[in-house]
């Protein structure tokens, strides 16, 4: 996957769900029915156990159904396991050595970043779109005041997403929201699947170009 189309993913799909848990077969079974709900890019954290071997299963049972990537990429070493096993992408929380690594394998960064410099340095690095993180510091609003200075940076907030926060933010610029805990609940470390399914539904409707 290249940059561009990592951006046309976003672009298209506006949802990137993030899962995290606390058990490798719960997180599992969490990114296939995130996919059978239609969900089409599902970000896998290497903070939950067997994180790679998650992907790997994943990319299995999904195939091209979705864009998989893995999240909270923080070293240079973590990289090259995630592409072997299957992942088109990484998500960094802010700088780090993992992404000059990814680019030289080839896999697009959602690099994370808050402030304007470091947003701007994140674009100029070579990611393809900016995790603005933690977006609920400051909400939808912070995302509009960004998009007058930065319009060509393609920015998608994470951190305290809930359905109504992902419509303002979209309506307020960003190109995808990144969604984790309001989404994915208890799902990925044990928790209901049906409860997950009424979840993903409320944050597809939300996401929906109207």
């Amino acid at each position: 996957m290249t940059p561009e189309q990592l951006r046309d993913a976003l672009r298209g799909h506006r949802l990137v769900a993030i899962v995290r848990g606390r058990a490798p077969d719960a997180a599992l079974r969490t990114v296939v029915t995130l996919v059978e709900c239609g969900v089409r890019l599902v970000e896998v954290s290497l903070s939950t156990p067997d994180a790679v071997a998650v992907i790997a299963r994943a990319r299995g049972e999904v195939g091209t159904a979705c864009v998989l990537g893995a999240g909270t990429v923080l070293e240079p070493g973590d990289v090259r396991p995630v592409a072997d096993a299957g992942g088109a992408y990484v998500v960094t929380p802010a700088h780090t050595g993992a992404e000059a690594v990814a680019h030289e394998l080839g896999l697009p960064v959602l690099a994370g970043a808050f402030t304007p410099s470091e947003i701007l340095a994140a674009h100029e690095s070579g990611a393809a779109a900016v995790k603005l993180f933690p977006a609920s510091l400051h909400g939808p609003a912070y995302l509009r005041a960004l998009r007058d200075p930065l319009p060509h940076v393609p920015l998608v907030p994470v951190g305290g997403v809930d359905a109504d926060a992902a419509h303002a933010y979209l309506e307020a610029g960003a190109v995808a929201v990144g969604v984790g805990s309001p989404l994915v609940g208890d799902a990925a470390s044990g928790g209901s699947l049906d409860d997950l399914r009424k979840r993903a539904a409320v944050f597809l409707a939300a996401t929906e170009r109207r």
